[in-house]
């Protein structure tokens, strides 16, 4: 298992204390001081993932447990008619996240706004987030990386024009959070809420074939 590159600084500032300790001949105190290192390490772990190769199939971009999956409701959704997944990350969870489905990012967009808590129902509409377009074949896919009460910073590793393919890391989201995915009015939904998801794994919904109800990139 790797460690994603956005937790070194973290892993580092985590290290010095037990560092300090050991410089100056204290060893049980230092390993004590281990511990902390080891759980920021844990938190920014990168575990593989085997993406499923059915065609259609959009995975959850996140691991966590489903708040939400039906029908998106306004304000929060993009323009146009949409379902919905949100996915709530606890600090528990695997924080790197994964691309729904492969295809061509066409926008990229960071919006501020608020810190409320990741899991409060109006989050996904107001906090500060990073909104990922994608074309998937003439159909749009929306992903939202939102922060939270404790997670101030999402980090995105995708620009408009970057093609990409199912489960490919794309960025992480530190400390906590929620993702919010919204696919074609017409794609049939898989998860449910409360299930458990793992990003890259997890099929949460199926695409109907070209030329259905999706909304284009644009």
């Amino acid at each position: 298992m790797s460690i994603d590159r956005a937790g070194v600084p973290f892993i580092g500032l985590a290290c010095v204390p037990s560092l300090a300790c050991l410089a100056a001949g204290l060893v049980f105190p230092a390993l004590l001081l281990c511990i902390p290192a080891l759980l920021v390490a844990l938190f920014f772990r990168d575990p593989p993932r085997e993406p499923p190769r059915d065609t259609g199939a959009v995975v959850a971009p996140a691991d966590g447990r489903v708040l939400f999956a039906g029908a998106a409701e306004a304000p929060g959704a993009p323009p146009g008619a949409w379902q919905q997944v949100s996915i709530f990350l606890s600090p528990l969870d695997v924080h790197v996240n994964r691309v729904p489905i492969g295809g061509r990012i066409t926008r990229v967009d960071h919006v501020r706004g608020t810190f409320l808590p990741a899991y409060r129902p109006g989050a996904g509409a107001s906090n500060e987030r990073c909104e990922i377009w994608l074309d998937h074949e003439g159909r749009t896919i929306v992903f939202r990386q939102v922060v939270g009460a404790l997670a101030r910073r999402v980090v995105c590793r995708v620009t408009p024009g970057t093609d990409v393919r199912t489960g490919q890391r794309f960025g992480i989201m530190k400390f906590g959070s929620r993702m919010d995915l919204f696919v074609p009015i017409d794609a049939v939904l898989v998860a449910a809420r409360g299930d458990r998801v793992r990003g890259g794994e997890t099929v949460v919904a199926r695409l109907g074939p070209p030329g259905g109800d999706g909304t284009r990139a644009s």
